[in-house]
């Protein structure tokens, strides 16, 4: 009679049904499935970036969207990890210690898991003005992308 050969626990990966799940906001048009990967055009910058950026707050995953560069609807994904994360430097270091706006980033992709379709946000003047303010922290050096 044979015997099984007994897996290694530490190289089984069982999804769990409550996973930690996050926003991103674009204007590129994804599906269910898709994953967000490093590698693509910033949304904010003409470069590509080595990390895939995601909030676990719906207000600036809606910012990232309308701030978002190109001609596509704004969107918000709900994603999924499918690796470690960490604070994102460019907004915990700079701007708000203590990460209030729970932004993150990864080197690892992050997987469509849904879409939210309902969501409010800014007027036109206030997506301008903020526009404003970055351009001009750009000129002066200081909107500086930490990769």
């Amino acid at each position: 009679m044979g015997t099984a050969k007994k897996e290694d626990q530490s190289t089984l990966h069982t999804p769990t049904p409550f996973a930690q799940t996050y926003f991103h906001g674009t204007k590129a048009d994804l599906k269910i499935g898709d994953f967000i990967q490093v590698g693509f055009t910033s949304n904010y910058e003409d470069r590509k970036l080595k990390h895939v950026y995601v909030s676990a707050t719906l207000n600036t995953a809606v910012l990232g969207a309308e701030l978002a560069s190109g001609n596509g609807r704004e969107r918000i994904y709900l994603v999924e990890a499918t690796g470690d994360i960490e604070d994102d430097p460019n907004v915990t270091d700079k701007k708000f210690p203590g990460n209030p706006t729970m932004s993150y980033r990864s080197v690892h992709p992050f997987k469509v898991i849904g879409e939210v379709t309902t969501w409010q946000g800014r007027t036109p003047e206030q997506i301008k003005a903020i526009k404003d303010g970055l351009d001009k922290l750009r000129e002066q050096g200081v909107n500086v992308i930490l990769d």
